[in-house]
């Protein structure tokens, strides 16, 4: 599959824990699929990724502003059922949803050493809901994205940003080789500091920092 240069996607009826985090050690991202009424999950081994090295890290000058208030909360292992909420709300239609939800829900309460979901959010101090948030998960030294949201009101503005600036410097804390932002067609991810990387030289990197 790796060397099959004119094939990214596969589908699977396999929603288990075991399948997906095999999957994902392989540098498969999975997402989800509805097709005459029969509910799929989709793994996807992309031509090419963008990837942050954390020497890279763009912060853009909004955001170095919010860095100095103290109107957030940032917390890692925030409440995935909330953050998935969130993803649902601002991406509609949503993959993230039935099967796809419960292994999510299932993943994040595995104790694993090979493989851990997490989340992180920005918390507005004073309410202490989530305005920006995301879900992922580590395997070996790689931390890898899979989807999230912001909350789109004036106040918030930037949050969504503030977000990825402190999980990366989260990230780098813990020992993190790189973060894996998957697909490169966002302008976002090449505004944080991402580079593009062959679906070659991904893997090159990939097995040498999951694999350890």
């Amino acid at each position: 599959m790796y060397n099959n240069t004119e094939q990214h996607y596969y589908w699977t009826l396999n929603y288990s824990a075991d399948f997906y985090i095999k999957l994902a050690r392989a540098g498969f991202i999975t997402v989800s699929f509805t097709f005459l009424d029969e509910f799929y999950f989709i793994p996807e081994i992309q031509y090419d990724y963008a990837i942050l090295d954390f020497k890279d890290l763009h912060i853009e000058r909004n955001v170095k502003k919010l860095l100095k208030n103290n109107h957030y909360i940032f917390e890692i292992n925030y409440s995935i059922a909330e953050i998935i909420d969130g993803i649902e709300k601002q991406h509609e239609p949503s993959w993230m949803k039935n099967q796809y939800r419960d292994l999510m829900l299932e993943l994040y309460s595995m104790d694993r050493h090979d493989f851990k979901l997490i989340t992180a959010a920005i918390l507005d101090k004073e309410t202490e809901v989530a305005v920006a948030g995301e879900v992922g998960y580590i395997t070996g030294k790689v931390y890898t994205s899979l989807s999230g949201f912001s909350i789109r009101e004036k106040k918030y503005k930037n949050y969504g940003k503030l977000q990825l600036v402190l999980l990366a410097k989260y990230l780098e804390e813990i020992g993190m080789h790189f973060w894996n932002l998957g697909h490169t067609k966002m302008q976002y991810k090449i505004d944080l500091g991402a580079k593009i990387y062959t679906r070659k030289e991904f893997l090159e990197r990939w097995i040498s920092a999951v694999y350890l």
